[in-house]
């Protein structure tokens, strides 16, 4: 009887076991799905079908709300025929080899997401202030050197991403009416030395400044408070402002690959900061350490 029980139990244990195990595959699963996502992904109506073939998507034009062109081949007497999708919300074109917007882009006013991957495209869309519908952009590799004032139009935009191919990059003024901007992304792209647009939008949770070769941020930073994370690696900084306790929300800053020698003391006043990246950079032992006295809270790489 003892020996039945036993074996019961022994087997109610193993089957509990692989329950669990199970159940931990299955959330990490889960969890890596939800990693792998794109942005893309995320933006356009649940559990609509994406289309990848512009001809097809013609054919139902009403019914298409998520296009992705990538890797395609698009018939350039097709390419202008785009704008019938007139409920397209999530579009994204990699690698298509086309260079020009339709000329009424702006037709596609409930756009939210837009992604253009290895396209070399001069200038936004015609009208581009138009979208107002517009979440999310992001623009890689392309050959726009300046992003228009009409973009303060896009006041639903929260992300914006863009990296160029070393060219320069012209900023506007306008930037900071940008009222729901929250993250903003600019990567391999020549920016005035003081690149003061990008250090006035005040929603701001995340900037990203990398090689870009700025020289020196603005010595005022009171935009900024609202700032989480700033990253400004592999550019050509020998200093910041004693201003930056004045993002005062910050928790992550990293400066890999610029030229700074040491830290302003009001880096102190910073007390949500835990990460400080200060690696291939001219500063010395004895500064670390008073990094280290100052900032005690914090995960110090260098």
């Amino acid at each position: 009887m003892k020996n039945n029980l036993k074996l019961k139990i022994k087997k109610l244990k193993g089957v509990r076991l692989l329950f669990n195990f199970t159940f931990l595959l299955f959330n990490f699963y889960s969890f890596a799905q939800e990693q792998i996502k794109t942005a893309f992904d995320k933006y356009g109506p649940y559990g609509a079908p994406v289309y990848t073939d512009l001809k097809e998507a013609l054919k139902d034009e009403k019914a298409v709300y998520k296009l992705n062109l990538s890797y395609k081949l698009v018939d350039l007497k097709l390419w202008p025929k785009l704008t019938k999708l007139s409920n397209l919300q999530a579009l994204q074109l990699q690698s298509i080899s086309v260079n020009q917007w339709p000329d009424d882009f702006s037709l596609l006013t409930n756009l939210v997401y837009l992604g253009s991957y290895n396209n070399e495209f001069t200038n936004f869309p015609k009208d581009f202030n138009k979208l107002g519908s517009l979440m999310y952009i992001e623009l890689h590799n392309t050959k726009i050197d300046s992003i228009p004032q009409s973009i303060a139009y896009l006041q639903r935009l929260k992300t914006f991403k863009f990296s160029g191919t070393n060219d320069t990059l012209k900023l506007p003024k306008s930037l900071k009416y940008l009222k729901s901007l929250n993250d903003l992304i600019i990567e391999s792209a020549i920016l005035d030395s003081m690149p003061k647009p990008l250090f006035s939008i005040s929603p701001l949770k995340t900037l990203v400044i990398v090689n870009c070769g700025i020289q020196a941020l603005p010595e005022k930073l009171d935009k900024l408070s609202n700032l989480e994370v700033l990253v400004l690696d592999y550019n050509k900084l020998s200093q910041l402002p004693r201003d930056i306790y004045k993002c005062k929300n910050l928790y992550a800053l990293s400066l890999k690959k610029n030229n700074l020698t040491k830290l302003p003391d009001t880096i102190c006043l910073l007390k949500n900061l835990t990460k400080l990246d200060l690696r291939d950079n001219p500063i010395n032992k004895e500064e670390i350490e008073i990094l280290k006295i100052l900032l005690p809270g914090c995960q110090i790489i260098y």
